[in-house]
């Protein structure tokens, strides 16, 4: 990151910054709100402002003007707004300001894009041209079965594979930022593509469960090259690795279960993030039941 020009506002950076590791947010989000509210910072003392309390409504539809101009997308821009406000709120709990123009600001329009959902089709495909790798065919088991994300299965260890006193399989995702702990059920097709794999992961003191031919961990970038690739072979075009994870999300909606229950499997911190899947379902329900019919 840069420079603050203000000390002052240095400062409430570097507070903000704190408040937000003190609350548990993910690092990735304490980094993008820091650069950003840099950003912003930086825009006041350039016109001239030396305290918070002296911003106004129009101080920010200035800096949004400013964002517009200097060609950030709609959503950049919108992003930007997000953390502004987060900004503002914390401003005021700590009463550094008397009020929060920051509520008034409005985002700007732009489409958003349907979660991209595998056709039963591409989900074949992909399973198929996976087959030749074993450690690759059950990653995309387990991203596919389970709907965890790429980042959780890249910290997934071997003891993270367990098995209740009932004798049924699941993975026990590790808490991660403002994310909590949560156990997410195995069905037979993905406990198989694991053991499978254990059989011919590599020798090494490093409990990660997915490693490379080295025994080094499989970082996400290593995971996402991989499964690119593999979307290549099968001639899946416009797919992204998160898109096993909305695969897997509209699935269980579209076969019954229930938003609360869904959520809680994948982890979402809030309700109206699954909700934005029922839309989808309802125009396009996947096709993948038979696949996933154990879960």
């Amino acid at each position: 990151m840069g420079k603050i020009l203000n000390p002052q506002f240095a400062k409430l950076q570097d507070d903000f910054t704190k408040d937000l590791r003190e609350k548990g947010r993910a690092e990735a989000t304490i980094i993008a709100y820091a650069k950003d509210i840099e950003q912003l910072l930086n825009f006041f003392s350039n016109k001239g402002v030396t305290k918070m309390s002296e911003t106004s409504i129009t101080d920010l539809e200035a800096y949004k003007k400013h964002l517009q101009d200097n060609n950030y997308t709609p959503k950049s821009t919108s992003r930007k707004i997000n953390s502004t406000r987060t900004f503002y709120r914390y401003l005021l709990e700590n009463s550094i300001i008397g009020d929060n123009p920051a509520e008034k600001l409005a985002h700007p329009k732009f489409e958003t894009k349907p979660p991209r959902v595998l056709s039963e089709m591409e989900y074949r495909a992909l399973r198929d041209v996976s087959r030749v790798d074993v450690r690759l065919y059950s990653i995309v088991e387990i991203l596919l079965q389970t709907g965890i994300r790429i980042g959780e299965l890249s910290g997934l260890s071997i003891d993270d594979v367990r098995r209740t006193k009932e004798g049924l399989d699941y993975l026990y995702i590790k808490a991660s930022g403002s994310h909590p702990s949560r156990k997410v059920p195995l069905n037979k097709s993905a406990k198989k593509a694991i053991d499978e794999y254990l059989k011919i992961r590599p020798e090494t003191e490093d409990d990660t469960l997915y490693i490379t031919k080295n025994g080094r961990p499989l970082l996400v970038r290593n995971i996402r090259t991989t499964i690119d690739k593999a979307f290549e072979r099968a001639g899946i075009k416009n797919a992204k690795v998160n898109d096993l994870r909305n695969t897997f999300i509209a699935h269980h909606l579209a076969n019954g279960v229930s938003l609360v229950t869904v959520s809680k499997l994948v982890g979402h911190k809030r309700l109206s993030t699954t909700e934005k899947y029922l839309g989808l379902i309802n125009n396009n329900k996947p096709e993948t039941e038979k696949n996933l019919k154990d879960l």
